[in-house]
């Protein structure tokens, strides 16, 4: 779409619940130590490569989602370190094999994370954030050791699509 304007959507961010993170992920929220295994826990899988875990500092940038990222070998989990709240945009993973696959931009939502919680996509999640309206943010941040550069596939929405939405708190 080399040539045409980039149409500008507003996305309005809907509080992240169970419910509404379930067909991307799980959001992940306090319970009692002690607690067994069960419904409300990320179901991870980390088994194709080193799992890494890591705090990631975030300078603030725009909240404007002009590209989308999936990783199809791993579910990637992150969370504030302080507690803050947090926005994200997510897309449903499809097949997470299919190497050529690109989200629907129809199927885009943006979501606010409450502090004090995380949230576990499931592997091949499209998403693209954090975002936030700090000067900077800290995230913890599970994935694999080589995710970044051999299972990072972006969809460059303004390129492909003509399309980038800014999310609305």
């Amino acid at each position: 779409m080399s040539g045409t304007a980039t149409r500008i959507q507003a996305l309005p961010a809907r509080p992240a619940t169970p419910a509404a993170i379930a067909p991307y992920g799980t959001l992940i929220e306090p319970g009692e130590d002690g607690m067994p295994f069960g419904a409300a826990d990320a179901v991870l899988d980390l088994g194709r490569g080193t799992p890494r875990l890591y705090i990631m500092r975030l300078a603030a940038r725009p909240m404007r989602v002009a590209a989308i990222t999936r990783h199809a070998a791993v579910t990637q989990c992150l969370a504030s370190t302080r507690g803050e709240d947090w926005f994200i945009a997510l897309a449903s993973p499809g097949d997470a094999g299919d190497a050529a696959a690109v989200p629907d931009p129809a199927g885009i939502e943006a979501f606010r994370i409450p502090g004090g919680t995380a949230l576990a996509l499931h592997r091949g999640t499209w998403h693209a954030g954090p975002f936030f309206t700090a000067p900077s943010m800290d995230f913890l941040n599970l994935e694999l050791a080589d995710t970044n550069t051999a299972d990072h596939r972006t969809v460059r929405l303004d390129r492909a699509f003509a399309l980038a939405f800014d999310i609305v708190p």
